[in-house]
């Protein structure tokens, strides 16, 4: 499966990459939930809680390029996050990886979480970062590329639920979160204390 079937709006993209695969140093992983993000108001899909919502910048440009490409950025100055580019070349967007369930190289994620997680791997964009092995150095490789430390291997669809994104404050009721039911390492929803009151964010 290439990167041309995420190269459409970032909500069909987001549904796409529900049960696709993520593998890389070490561990493969079932991507169970993501978060679509659009970009500027002059793009089809304008986000105001997307990093590209004022264009361009040296620390987004990854997800102004083609789909199928990997963009990382510290949340907190803590995590590190993991987004797969989506829709067209020139025009932003991108679904940040939630939650995956760890399918192959449990230990190996076990090592990297330590001692005291004992179930849901990769619940979280950084816990998920954390289990794979993926830094900041990734930024900017191709997911479909052979020679690149992680990649993504797509699937057949799958029926998904959804709702409002977690922990935004802008765009806070947009129901652009997409999981896949029954599995634990799904987030629990947190509204940020930030948002407006639901109905007026958006």
């Amino acid at each position: 499966m290439s990167a041309e079937r995420l190269a459409t709006d970032p909500v069909t993209a987001a549904r796409r990459l529900l049960g696709a695969q993520l593998t890389g140093r070490g561990v493969r992983a079932m991507i169970v939930e993501v978060e679509a993000y659009g970009g500027p108001p002059d793009c089809p899909w304008p986000d105001a809680a997307s990093h590209s919502f004022r264009g361009p910048r040296p620390r987004n440009m990854v997800m102004f390029g083609p789909a199928g490409y990997l963009y990382t950025y510290v949340s907190h100055g803590i995590h590190v996050c993991a987004n797969v580019v989506a829709t067209y070349d020139g025009v932003p967007g991108a679904v940040l990886i939630r939650a995956a369930a760890v399918e192959d190289g449990v230990d190996v994620a076990h090592s990297r979480r330590g001692a005291v997680v004992t179930a849901a791997l990769a619940r979280g964009p950084g816990n998920l970062c954390s289990a794979l092995g993926i830094t900041m150095a990734d930024n900017g490789i191709d997911l479909f590329s052979d020679a690149s430390p992680i990649r993504l291997t797509l699937g057949e669809p799958h029926t998904a639920m959804s709702g409002p994104r977690v922990g935004v404050s802008t765009a806070a009721d947009r129901p652009w979160r997409f999981w896949l039911p029954a599995y634990p390492e799904v987030s629990a929803y947190r509204r940020s204390p930030r948002a407006p009151a639901p109905g007026l964010s958006d």
